[in-house]
């Protein structure tokens, strides 16, 4: 296996106390901490120190999952997100947004702001929720089809390409002799009426630092890689082996190419879970430790929930009932349906010894080692084309992130593998992508018609 050239690419990202589901059990964690801006602000220092390209964080317009089992409030991360911009000044800021549950106008204008304010850090995350408790917010009986989520994705994010080039670069003049403050015919309206919006622009924002916010997305089901190879600069995913990465990464790199693009524009992240001891025998303690502390029937409706079946279906010391619904029945979810199903059948997992496997990232892969072991396994599939680099999902936090930044990223400088200090200003630059060029091929000016 040769070894690749480019730097690999780390993103934090950051869950309450961590993404074990009972790490807020442990002694030392603040079970309150999810909602606590300086318990964020602290992650995020260490996540820049540590030089790693971006933070993240997930949302979803409802509550995310059982409030009784693990904290389930959060602050909406954008809001979350400018704050810490306040406190950091390299790392980049990425925030989930649903375009099922938003308009364009608001949510271009949103993370232009964050762009504008944080100097050019900002990426969104975009998802198109699943689940019928969040639809129930919105006045919808259930989750809208699978097809539909995805095409409305696609002409909302032409809609908020657009309004982020509503303004030209040079749009502010700032005369103040002439007593003219921008080019009205550099402020142009987008008049865009399709099936599911109808926007006039121009956006209330001048264009990004950026020109774009970073586009992020974490679908794997069909329409979810159609979608990220159209639209998406990286890609958060999950995969439990070094094949199903590979064949992942090569397909998502294909269908790029199809689309005209460089594949090397696409940055694709796999979550990784990394357990992390001085010794095998600690890390491997601090797991069984976090996994006593699971509460199985909770995890259990969970698990029913996602299978679409009565918890009393499942067997806790038996395997899964051989008639669970087939994906195409799923509505929500496709992909890590998938992955947990065949997870268990490949291994011949019991449901208790399957909740064990997801209780510390929920389908993504759980590593468990000393930081020399880590450090290898990330390069393992860095070099084997099954990774542009991970994105980093510590067990308990903010114990695991500083275990990550100060044991396994100092051996990945060493190794030459990652940055050892920050040379750009912006997110794009921490990923070496181009700022885009204006999709307004053929503007008009405002108060013009099309």
């Amino acid at each position: 296996m040769s070894k690749r050239a480019e730097k690999l690419h780390l993103n934090a990202f950051l869950m309450g106390v961590g993404h074990h589901e009972a790490a807020w059990r442990l002694p030392e964690s603040d079970p309150y901490a999810s909602w606590d801006v300086e318990h964020f602000r602290n992650l995020a220092r260490i996540a820049e120190r540590g030089r790693l390209d971006s933070l993240f964080l997930a949302d979803s317009p409802g509550l995310m999952g059982d409030p009784a089992r693990r904290p389930g409030g959060r602050l909406e991360p954008t809001v979350l997100l400018t704050a810490l911009a306040g406190a950091t000044e390299h790392i980049g800021l990425i925030g989930t947004a649903s375009t099922s549950y938003d308009e364009p106008y608001n949510l271009a204008r949103r993370f232009a702001s964050l762009d504008h304010v944080s100097g050019g850090r900002a990426g969104w995350n975009i998802v198109t929720t699943a689940g019928a408790d969040a639809a129930r917010n919105f006045g919808l009986d259930d989750t809208p089809p699978h097809k539909e989520r995805y095409e409305r994705a696609d002409e909302f994010l032409t809609v908020s390409t657009r309004l982020w080039d509503s303004w030209t670069d040079d749009a502010i003049v700032a005369d103040k002799d002439a007593g003219v403050h921008a080019d009205s015919a550099k402020v142009r309206g987008i008049d865009h009426a399709g099936r599911f919006f109808r926007v006039a622009g121009p956006l209330n924002v001048p264009r990004p630092p950026q020109g774009h916010p970073l586009l992020v997305q974490a679908g794997s089901s069909e329409d979810g890689k159609a979608f990220a190879a159209r639209w998406a600069e990286a890609v958060f995913t999950a995969q439990q082996t070094l094949e199903e990465a590979r064949a992942f990464y090569a397909d998502l790199k294909k269908r790029a190419v199809a689309h005209g693009r460089d594949p090397r524009g696409i940055k694709i992240l796999p979550g990784i879970v990394p357990v992390i001891g001085e010794t095998e025998a600690e890390a491997e303690e601090l797991e069984r430790e976090l996994d006593r502390l699971i509460s199985p029937e909770f995890a259990k409706r969970q698990l029913a929930r996602l299978f679409r079946i009565s918890p009393d279906a499942l067997d806790l010391d038996g395997p899964l009932p051989d008639d669970l619904p087939s994906e195409d029945e799923i509505e929500g979810s496709k992909s890590r349906y998938t992955l947990i199903v065949e997870l268990a059948r490949r291994e011949k997992l019991t449901v208790r010894q399957l909740i064990g496997r997801l209780g510390g990232g929920r389908g993504h892969r759980t590593f468990t080692g000393t930081p020399v072991q880590v450090a290898d396994a990330i390069e393992e599939w860095f070099d084997g084309d099954a990774a542009d680099g991970f994105n980093i999902m510590p067990p308990v936090l903010p114990s695991g992130l500083e275990a990550f930044v100060d044991k396994v990223v100092p051996i990945l400088q060493e190794r030459g593998r990652f940055r050892t200090e920050y040379t750009g200003g912006t997110l794009r630059d921490h990923y070496g992508l181009p700022r885009p060029a204006d999709s307004l091929t053929a503007p008009h000016a405002l108060g013009a018609s099309a």
